[in-house]
């Protein structure tokens, strides 16, 4: 079964006086990136994040993000002396001066980065618990993410099938249209030397540069090698596995056999198909991008 690169997973949980809630979300992506956003002092977090996302998927840009806080009455506040330095230091020059009145306590407490609420746990045992708890949630949100992206894959499968299945029929209508070329090659060629040379045009040389004309615009190659791909492409989207770097290579060679297809035509209506596979590869293409 086919995985999507696209979906969206959330958790949340619980432990003392912290509360969290995680988020798990992923785009397309050519490789496997993991970007982890989490709360100050939970660095091991990061490491469960990346390696959780790993296990699930292949491919993708993985984005998981940890919001936490502490309730109040477990929450600790520092007074930041550092940086009520700073202040002093900044403005002592206008305090000297007279221009402005001695700062008051409550006045630099009230500056930015003085006060700090302490987010991190002081006791060990707590802050480990606190993190397996926080990390049992990142697995729950990547799990709601690994389903959303299924359930895409569900949807693509059964596009990319419906696509394939219209590459087929083109393939064969090719072929079909393809099996007159030799007869029309011939009767051109001769409508063309009798033009030039009359009653005179030799039959024998009519027939040796119509044969050989014939011979280059021949595409069996052409529709033998895209039955084969259309072969690979079913047994792909129907097996096991991430497979969209297979499925991507495989779209390059369809086109390559569509181009090859439409410059060996010598007749309108196979030109017309091959256009027409052409833009259902594209399509075709285009819905790969989003398979892992």
């Amino acid at each position: 079964m086919l995985n999507g690169m696209t979906g969206f997973g959330r958790a949340e949980g619980a432990a003392g006086d912290w509360s969290w809630s995680v988020e798990a979300r992923s785009v397309n992506g050519r490789n496997m990136e993991v970007r982890f956003r989490g709360p100050p002092g939970f660095d091991t977090l990061d490491r469960a994040a990346r390696e959780g996302a790993q296990a699930r998927f292949a491919r993708g840009q993985v984005t998981i993000g940890v919001q936490a806080k502490r309730g109040e009455s477990g929450g600790q506040v520092r007074i930041n002396l550092d940086q009520i330095e700073r202040y002093l230091e900044a403005g002592a020059g206008l305090v000297s001066s007279g221009k402005v009145a001695p700062p008051s306590l409550d006045g630099l407490l009230a500056l930015r980065g003085v006060v700090e609420a302490a987010e991190t746990l002081d006791d060990p045992e707590a802050q480990a618990a606190v993190e397996a708890a926080m990390a049992l949630s990142l697995g729950a949100a990547l799990d709601g993410l690994a389903i959303a992206r299924r359930e895409e894959g569900i949807a693509l499968t059964g596009v990319l099938i419906s696509v394939v299945d219209r590459i087929d029929m083109l393939v064969r209508q090719a072929g079909e249209v393809a099996a007159g070329q030799p007869a029309a090659i011939k009767t051109r060629f001769e409508a063309r030397m009798a033009e030039l040379l009359g009653e005179a045009a030799p039959v024998e040389r009519i027939v040796l540069e119509a044969a050989a004309m014939a011979v280059k615009a021949d595409v069996r190659e052409e529709l033998d090698r895209l039955a084969g791909h259309i072969d690979g492409a079913r047994s792909l989207i129907g097996g096991e596995g991430p497979s969209g770097r297979r499925l991507d290579f495989l779209t390059q060679e369809f086109m390559r056999e569509a181009n090859t297809l439409c410059s060996k035509s010598t007749l309108s209506a196979l030109t017309n198909i091959g256009l027409d596979l052409k833009a259902t590869i594209e399509q075709f293409r285009e819905q790969v991008q989003n398979v892992e």
